[in-house]
């Protein structure tokens, strides 16, 4: 089962401008080919599918607490591409009317890259790449044998590394450059883990081949200060009781990746501390959430007092 907590699992700044097509760039993030959603439906349907569970409850337990984590990189991605594609907040956007739809408020769209983002979507996000192509199941590699599917999820990491570089390095606006500076971080630390996990399986070091491109994280600002708090060497079971076996495989004196602060690797109970969700601001004019926004607002009011 999986738990939510409504938190993102970082807080991301607010974006200084409306930027459609800088979300259309982080959608290749979620629904690409190494996206999110890819790293995501490999370890759901891997860890449902795992054989022997009990026996070799360790590296169940990696794929496990991975895709809890990968559930939350959807989101956090998610929430990435509706900010850059609404711009910062109009205080009190939310509660006023449409106002004169006839002049146009839509006419930037006819010019951007994901028009349909706006007109079916209303500026969220949905699980396709950057050009729209829908993220399909053709991405996902279950194939009962663990090692390679070890194996392959490697490769998946290496690949998201690279992805998650190339729209960092088109993206100027800060939520879309912390998004990819988290992603960065943690998709090392989700290949390192998979290498330790075929190092322990076979007694091959493919983690000497990390960090994959050879691009250390210390170059990208972004990164630093999940390097400072040591998010690097941490991996989360994102359960209150569940896969402490993972110790087995992350941890025994493991360290960090080369060219990474220094330290030993470490198993956290549970989950990070997370940061607020944004807001994002009603747009009455779509008809988001609703053409009345005050009637709305009213009803869910009385339904929280009455909740206290």
């Amino acid at each position: 089962m999986f738990l939510r907590v409504d938190k993102l699992q970082i807080e991301l700044p607010a974006p200084t401008q409306v930027d459609p097509n800088a979300g259309a760039a982080l959608q290749e993030l979620l629904g690409g080919k190494y996206g999110e959603m890819s790293t995501l439906g490999n370890y759901l349907f891997q860890s449902f599918n795992f054989r022997s569970k009990s026996k070799l409850k360790p590296f169940y337990g990696l794929v496990a607490a991975i895709t809890a984590e990968e559930l939350g990189h959807v989101e956090l991605v998610s929430n990435g591409v509706a900010m850059l594609n609404n711009g910062p907040d109009l205080e009190g956007a939310d509660e006023k009317d449409g106002g004169d739809i006839s002049g146009a408020p839509y006419e930037a769209m006819k010019d951007i890259r994901l028009a349909g983002a706006f007109f079916s979507n209303a500026g969220g996000a949905m699980p396709m790449n950057s050009n729209g192509s829908s993220w399909n199941m053709n991405f996902v590699t279950t194939t009962g044998n663990v090692i390679v599917d070890l194996l392959h999820n490697f490769h998946l990491e290496c690949g998201a590394r690279l992805h998650k570089l190339r729209v960092y390095e088109s993206l100027t606006d800060p939520t879309g450059r912390e998004v990819c500076g988290y992603l960065l971080v943690r998709g090392s630390v989700h290949a390192h883990a998979y290498a330790l996990a075929i190092k322990n399986l076979t007694g091959i070091e493919i983690e000497k081949m990390l960090p994959t491109p050879n691009i250390y994280l210390g170059n990208i600002p972004e990164c630093q200060k999940y390097l400072d708090e040591g998010s690097h060497r941490r991996l989360y079971t994102f359960s209150p009781e569940d896969y402490k076996d993972i110790a087995g495989i992350w941890g025994q004196g493991e360290t960090a990746l080369p060219g990474d602060p220094p330290g030993e690797l470490e198993v956290i109970e549970g989950m990070p501390d997370g940061g607020k969700i944004h807001q994002l601001s009603g747009v009455p004019s779509a008809f988001t959430p609703d053409y009345a926004p005050e009637e709305m607002m009213e009803i869910a009011a009385k339904l929280y007092k009455a909740s206290r």
